[in-house]
């Protein structure tokens, strides 16, 4: 079978496609026949070493994907072959064959696309972490989303309305804040022409977002901390734009404000009962037609290095995938 791999840290040029052996799943493990695989910014950081998590080299980049069993190790029980499933794993995903826990393993809901069930698990999971759970988002409060038209941002967008709340989606394009307003956002600020605290201001009636989601870091980060609102939550999701900003912790003190740590990955692995209602619930939306994943692009296995060359440059809107 064909596999992306990464033999050494650097940028995703360096990745080739080969031929290795056909996987065969040990105790407690599955081989799924990979159909689609979402791609997903840490991939980006991952080949370059530059991520929370280091994989021993060489490895297969690629975390989340949705395909048909191939093979059940022997011990393995609630599925089989044939089964059409969702998966998250550290690495693997860009692969024709992935070897997959049966921890990690979601049964596909009957209706459902294999491009749609490879968006839904980081970027969704991620974003109904940090909104519903970490923020703990109300009805009738505001939410400001930056990078709101990435795949985590068109994410938190589509969970805050889920939850009732007034969303005000931030981007660097017109294009971009239109597929924002696509999914839902009910105002939106164009932070690469416009003052962003004025805008904020303006959007807000001068109160201030209840809860800003910020996958986005950089230069960004203290303009939209000092216009929180009165017991504002910030929810430090990432940083795509490459720098981790340093916030005066005086501007929390002032609007009685939280920093609030988001590492879904980690929660998923700490509380997993939890992470499992979370994604039931999201599932439910989905069959409801409150969420919707936006996928924007498909690539061959052999344009993975393209697909997360264009995720890098800030091409991507909402979801890519690799179709292997």
């Amino acid at each position: 079978m064909k596999a992306v791999v990464c033999k050494a840290w650097g940028l995703p040029d360096s990745l080739t496609v080969d031929e290795v052996p056909d996987l065969v799943p040990g105790a407690g493990e599955v081989v799924v026949d990979v159909k689609a695989a979402g791609v997903n910014f840490p991939d980006v950081l991952i080949v370059q070493g530059k991520y929370q998590f280091k994989p021993a080299l060489p490895f297969t980049p690629g975390n989340e994907l949705s395909g048909v069993l191939r093979a059940v190790g022997p011990d393995v029980t609630g599925f089989s072959v044939g089964d059409k499933v969702i998966a998250f794993t550290p690495v693997g995903a860009f692969a024709q064959q992935a070897l997959v826990p049966v921890r990690a393993l979601m049964p596909m809901p009957p209706g459902m696309d294999f491009d749609t069930a490879a968006a839904i698990t980081l970027t969704y999971g991620t974003s109904h972490h940090a909104v519903a759970d970490r923020a703990a988002l109300k009805a009738g409060e505001t939410m400001l989303v930056l990078g709101a038209a990435g795949g985590v941002g068109l994410a938190a967008i589509e969970i805050g309305k889920a939850l009732g709340a007034r969303v005000i989606a931030a981007a660097s394009s017109d294009e971009k804040l239109a597929v924002c307003r696509a999914h839902g956002a009910d105002a939106t600020i164009n932070y690469a022409t416009e003052d962003l605290r004025e805008a904020i201001k303006a959007a807000t009636d001068g109160k201030g977002p209840d809860v800003i989601y910020d996958p986005v870091g950089g230069e960004y980060a203290e303009p939209a901390f000092r216009s929180i609102g009165w017991r504002g939550r910030y929810l430090v999701v990432g940083f795509a734009n490459g720098e981790i900003p340093k916030l005066p912790l005086n501007l929390a003190l002032l609007k009685g404000a939280s920093l609030v740590g988001v590492f879904w990955g980690e929660f998923a692995k700490r509380e997993p009962k939890a992470n499992l209602a979370a994604m039931r619930e999201m599932m439910g939306w989905l069959a409801e037609g409150k969420i919707r994943p936006h996928i924007s692009g498909r690539y061959k296995l052999e344009d993975t290095a393209q697909a997360l060359n264009d995720m890098a440059a800030r091409k991507v809107t909402g979801k890519v995938v690799i179709n292997p």
